[in-house]
């Protein structure tokens, strides 16, 4: 039975508001963190002309739908990523809080899951961005994901009494970390040592939510960047010596495991008769 006495349309509401200012947050991480800017300040302002976004043109896929994509100062184009960005991060925060909305458990232990999944998506739409822009992760972000996740998920094994989630969480660590790392000493060129610390925190996320999560979000993960990677060289538009980052597709994979995995899980052991 649902935990939680909210209606669900007023859950997935309040979580899609949220993931929007969030969204529009991540755009300013995105731009600021690879040149090594604060986040806090200054105010943020067209890239174009230098001056500073008005509040009313700083609502989240609303104002630059009134722009028409345009500086409302210079006429400048402003580009659809930023609406994209904050509509995707709406989504994922949408998808998560719609999850748990009908698990069982008690209101902390829900309510610190709940919170911890929702910063793993967000960190992870700004890594993936970052990745894709840099070829980098960085330390920044990820380092903090295991103090912060594993602070909330340790919270949320209190509450409930789930304490073998917890291990669970930390040898899914271990093992994802552990195996990226082998990746990284084997084929250095392919994967790395970004790749490793990534793997260690989806490792702790997707196993405390349990090990068929781990597994759909780590066979995801090489199933989708590998099936991207045969199309560029079908497609004639892989160049020797331009690398593809593989942390977007880690990510994508774990948002997978994360959503879907249980499902997916189950449905595997069931079509070769394990369930």
């Amino acid at each position: 039975m649902p935990m939680t006495i909210l209606p669900l349309p007023f859950v997935a509401v309040l979580a899609t508001v949220l993931g929007l200012v969030v969204g529009s947050f991540l755009n300013v991480v995105v731009y600021r963190v690879p040149a090594g800017v604060s986040v806090a300040s200054p105010a943020s302002a067209c890239p174009a002309c230098g001056t500073p976004i008005r509040r009313r043109d700083n609502v989240p896929v609303l104002s630059w739908l009134i722009l028409r994509g345009r500086c409302r100062d210079c006429s400048e184009p402003i580009s659809s990523r930023y609406p994209l960005v904050e509509l995707a991060t709406a989504l994922l925060f949408c998808a998560v809080a719609a999850a748990l909305w009908t698990i069982g458990g008690t209101p902390t232990g829900t309510t610190l899951l709940t919170i911890a999944l929702l910063y793993f998506m967000a960190i992870s739409v700004a890594l993936a961005l970052i990745d894709l822009d840099t070829h980098r992760l960085p330390n920044v972000i990820v380092l903090p994901a295991y103090l912060v996740l594993g602070a909330l998920l340790t919270g949320a094994s209190a509450a409930t009494g789930d304490w073998g989630a917890l291990l669970r969480g930390v040898l899914g660590m271990l093992v994802l970390g552990g195996t990226y790392l082998m990746l990284a000493v084997a084929v250095p060129d392919g994967m790395g040592f970004g790749d490793v610390k990534l793997a260690g925190v989806l490792g702790l996320v997707l196993a405390y939510l349990g090990w068929g999560s781990l597994a759909v979000g780590a066979f995801a993960a090489f199933l989708l960047g590998g099936t991207f990677a045969v199309a560029l060289v079908l497609a004639r538009r892989a160049r020797r010596g331009n690398g593809i980052p593989f942390g977007p597709w880690m990510l994508l994979g774990a948002w997978c495991g994360l959503l879907f995995g249980d499902a997916v899980w189950h449905a595997y052991l069931a079509l070769i008769g394990l369930s």
